[in-house]
């Protein structure tokens, strides 16, 4: 694994705990958001970053 590659997984993993937005992520590794999002699988990471909680509250807020 080289650096840019290690940049690439914390980027994703800091996407997934919701420390950064997926734009942040992207700028943080010189990628635009939509090519970020494409490769967040390669680290475990889903698109859909939205916890079940809020999910909860929303459809009980509707």
């Amino acid at each position: 694994m080289d650096q840019n590659d290690v940049v690439k997984f914390l980027a994703a993993k800091l996407y997934e705990s919701g420390r950064l937005t997926l734009a942040q992520a992207a700028n943080m590794v010189g990628m635009r958001s939509v090519d970020f999002a494409d490769i967040l699988s390669q680290y475990g990471v889903s698109f859909f970053n939205y916890p079940v909680s809020d999910i909860k509250r929303d459809v009980a807020n509707a």
